[in-house]
């Protein structure tokens, strides 16, 4: 059984942490609720943000329960650092502040990845659609029901954008601004070129999926040549990390003559700035466009 002063102990801390996290909590309330101050504008602003990432891939959660939920997490952090010493918590802030950013960031990137293996199977479907209809609107509500994901969601966002009152080209503008794709641009820009100028649309529509198959190999040929140059990048630019962690653990100190001194402060600087602009160069270099 345990002692009672033990106990004791236990509940007066756990009721600290408790209490500093409603307090932290209703503070951050305070500042965040007055819709005149700057933290208001930021928060709103960051809130609008996180929606947009997700409404572009179309998930309609709140960007404020995000937010929310970050704020909380952190309040634990700091309760827990306050009451029990936390190795690397300010870690865990920051990966909490920064994390749904970077996770947003990342599933868009896929996403886009993922239409971009679509387009031409939808250039295609759509030719194929346009020789059985003059009709392009037509058309294009033949092929929705034969895409897939996530693509399918796009053109079915921009079929009802249509019903409700835009033109074509509006729908198609709005589609590329959404996904923000190259590829996807090239190949919406050949249907509205193509429609304007007449001719035969089909074929065209054909030819630039020839085309953009042609571009995907292209790159990918240049990712897998280019692979053993973005391996290295990674190796040498966690190379001086690596040995600065290592060296400070087995002489502690070691580094102190770059930190104490103006001399070790301005040849810190330096060889920072050396190393951030060689990997932002060796980063230019292995950056391909076809």
């Amino acid at each position: 059984m345990k002692h009672p002063v033990l106990h004791t102990l236990d509940v007066l801390r756990w009721g600290s942490v408790g209490a500093t996290v409603l307090s932290l909590t209703v503070g951050t309330w305070a500042i965040v609720d007055d819709e005149t101050g700057l933290p208001y504008r930021y928060w709103a602003r960051y809130c609008a943000m996180l929606e947009r990432k997700m409404r572009s891939m179309f998930i309609f959660t709140p960007g404020r329960l995000i937010a929310l939920g970050q704020l909380a997490v952190m309040f634990l952090i700091v309760a827990a650092q306050l009451t029990i010493d936390i190795p690397g918590w300010y870690l865990g802030i920051l990966l909490t502040a920064i994390g749904p950013t970077i996770y947003l960031e990342s599933e868009r990137r896929k996403r886009i990845l993922q239409i971009e293996d679509q387009i031409d199977g939808f250039m295609l479907a759509l030719s194929n659609a346009l020789k059985a209809t003059p009709s392009i609107g037509a058309a294009f509500n033949g092929v929705v029901t034969v895409l897939q994901e996530p693509i399918r969601s796009e053109v079915d966002l921009a079929i009802k954008e249509m019903r409700v009152g835009s033109t074509l080209d509006q729908a198609l503008l709005h589609m590329a601004a959404r996904v923000g794709s190259h590829q996807l641009d090239s190949a919406l820009s050949a249907i509205l070129i193509g429609r304007q100028v007449g001719g035969n649309l089909p074929k065209v529509l054909e030819t630039t999926a020839t085309t953009l198959r042609e571009m995907k190999r292209l790159e990918g040929v240049i990712r897998t040549k280019t692979a053993d140059g973005r391996m290295q990048l990674w190796v040498i630019g966690a190379m001086p990390i690596v040995v600065i962690v290592c060296l400070g653990t087995l002489w502690p100190g070691y580094f102190d003559p770059l930190t104490t001194s103006l001399a070790g402060y301005g040849i810190t600087a330096f060889v920072i700035t050396a190393w951030v602009s060689a990997l932002v160069l060796a980063r230019k270099v292995l950056s391909v466009d076809i």
